[in-house]
């Protein structure tokens, strides 16, 4: 066993793990995230992405112990109980989801992307958010409600932006 010690969501969690036990496993059994979903357990699909030091990474293919000292947000931390930060309410308002198995994936893969379109004031071609969200899949809806929502989410950012000048 290795003692670790990991930033989860904005609180500093301690314990003891094997070696072997990945970082997906650790976040749904030892603290109850569930919206850490594990589609594939080989780095497929994408339904276990979370941030590790801000970055996107896939939780099915990272062992705990090497995040250690590291800060992981899973999509708990995302827009509170009522999911409202802008790109899980566009993925509501355009039909970005059906089943939701791979919402939480796709939302923290593309918080990144969003958050920088919005930085540069541009919207993205079609390409580009396909690209974007390109390491997850979906099986339900056909891409085209997720695309959708992206393009609200950064629209919505881009308005608001403008009615502040």
């Amino acid at each position: 066993m290795t003692d670790i010690t990991l930033e989860v969501n904005g609180t500093e969690k301690s314990l003891a793990v094997e070696p072997r036990r990945l970082l997906a496993d650790v976040l749904r059994h030892e603290f109850g995230l569930s919206g850490v979903h594990i589609g594939c357990a080989h780095g497929a699909c994408g339904c276990c992405t979370v941030h590790i030091d801000g970055v996107p990474k896939l939780s099915c293919l990272t062992f705990a112990v090497q995040c250690e000292g590291k800060a992981i947000a899973t999509v708990e931390s995302v827009g509170g109980l009522d999911a409202e930060h802008a790109l899980q309410q566009a993925f509501k308002s355009e039909h970005g989801l059906q089943c939701g198995y791979c919402t939480p994936g796709f939302i923290m893969a593309l918080i990144p992307f969003v958050s920088a379109m919005a930085a540069q004031k541009r919207m993205p071609d079609d390409d580009e958010i396909r690209e974007a969200m390109s390491g997850n899949i979906c099986r339900c809806t056909g891409y085209h409600g997720i695309v959708a929502a992206v393009r609200k989410a950064i629209g919505d950012h881009l308005a608001e932006g403008s009615n502040r000048s």
